[in-house]
């Protein structure tokens, strides 16, 4: 762990201006990539798959099939099946408090004004599994897709060299009933979920985390659907002093090195404690401040992916935090909690995008359209407004279009 100064200009770079830098060689590496998918379909995606997974795969195999999924089952344990039923139980019920019902109010003058809410009709789950399957993820998921009411919901993942999916992963899909999985991963899986290909269907969005190839994608592809977000490496920072057992701090701080590139930030009142956990071979920094209310200035600026509150009387502290990803409050709720099994989806902002970005809503998978109707006398009220408006605006047939609906009437 390496000590730094929050006045620094280096902390300015590495954590207030984070997300801002971008490689420009993977930004054009990306952008052929989508291009060849979009015109080439299946065959572009089979060609990255085997240039970069070193799997090659026919277009019937790019699609897994149920002999597959069923095949999984004999492959992982029982005790994973009722680990499982427990995390999408707990994400099924934190879900069920975020719904989103259409309105409408009806006024005196005859106006009708509301909003009709949907569900979107198809989403498109990535789930990295590069280094090792995150079977976590699909859950984390799919099911406030499911609780939004998502119409198709399809998932796609690297194969392995086998042309296989991990089974764990099939296995949750499959109990979750989602309508299609594929094997693809990186650019060419967002390319093919952008545009749709001859196998695997376009969607109207994009969820899940992946790799520096995946976040470039999901940002080059956003218009042609919507993403959740995008994302950066794993990070959390841990707010602590000496009330903390630097014990837990330690181990909290160590867990997150575990992510690929995943990034571990101390903000402490504590020298002893800045001391102590600068032995700790986590990859990392500590951030030494006055008090509490410049600890948490701090935290709003860095706006983490996860942040724990590990001090006494966390909620006194949680009241002033603005940006966050998710809050583990107290000293006995560690980031994994989150990961695996509270609830709440572990899918977040990141690089500091917290100031802006919600963890995964069932909002997420829900769009609305404003309805507006207005009657005769309605209408007629607002005649003048608008004709200010428009005359300003230098539209006189927006005018006219409210002024024949008198004059035909005369």
């Amino acid at each position: 762990m390496i000590a730094i100064k929050y006045s620094s200009q280096k902390f300015q770079k590495l954590f207030v201006n984070r997300f801002a830098s971008r490689n420009r060689r993977t930004e054009d590496k990306v952008r052929r990539i989508l291009e060849d998918v979009k015109n080439n379909g299946d065959e572009a995606v089979i060609r990255y798959t085997r240039k970069f997974d070193k799997v090659k795969l026919t277009p019937k195999e790019l699609r897994v099939s149920e002999s597959e999924i069923n095949g999984a089952y004999q492959n992982i344990d029982p005790d994973f099946v009722s680990a499982l039923k427990i995390a999408v139980e707990n994400v099924s019920q934190y879900y069920k408090k975020q719904s989103k019902r259409s309105w409408k109010m009806t006024r005196e003058d005859g106006v009708i004004l509301g909003e009709k809410v949907r569900p979107l009709e198809s989403v498109g789950i990535y789930v990295p599994a590069g280094t090792v399957p995150l079977p976590s993820t699909v859950y984390m998921t799919v099911v406030p897709a499911k609780m939004a009411g998502v119409e198709k919901i399809y998932l796609i993942t690297p194969p392995n060299k086998f042309k296989s999916v991990d089974p764990h992963i099939l296995a949750v899909a499959n109990l979750l009933k989602v309508d299609g999985i594929f094997k693809a991963g990186g650019a060419q899986a967002i390319a093919a979920f952008a545009f749709g290909t001859k196998t695997i269907p376009r969607v109207d969005k994009i969820i899940g985390p992946g790799n520096a190839y995946v976040a470039e994608a999901k940002r080059q592809v956003f218009g042609y659907c919507d993403i959740d977000m995008v994302a950066g490496p794993s990070e959390v920072a841990i707010l602590a002093n000496d009330y903390s057992d630097p014990d837990f701090v330690a181990a909290d701080l160590l867990a997150q090195s575990e992510h690929h590139m995943g990034s571990s930030i101390l903000v402490t009142t504590s020298k002893r404690l800045a001391k102590m956990i600068k032995k700790v071979p986590a990859r990392g920094y500590i951030i030494t401040v006055k008090n509490l209310k410049h600890a948490v200035e701090v935290i709003n600026q860095i706006a983490p992916e996860h942040l724990q509150v590990m001090v006494k009387n966390p909620q006194r502290i949680i009241k002033d935090i603005k940006n966050a990803g998710a809050i583990f409050v107290g000293a006995f709720t560690p980031t994994a909690v989150g990961d695996y099994i509270a609830g709440p989806s572990h899918v977040l902002p990141t690089s500091g995008t917290a100031r802006f970005f919600s963890g995964v809503c069932v909002s997420d998978f829900m769009k609305s359209s404003h309805v507006i109707s207005y009657s005769r006398k309605a209408l007629e009220k607002v005649k003048a407004p608008i004709e200010r408006l428009a005359t300003l605006e230098g539209l006189p047939r927006h005018m006219e279009s409210v002024r024949v609906r008198f004059e035909k009437n005369k």
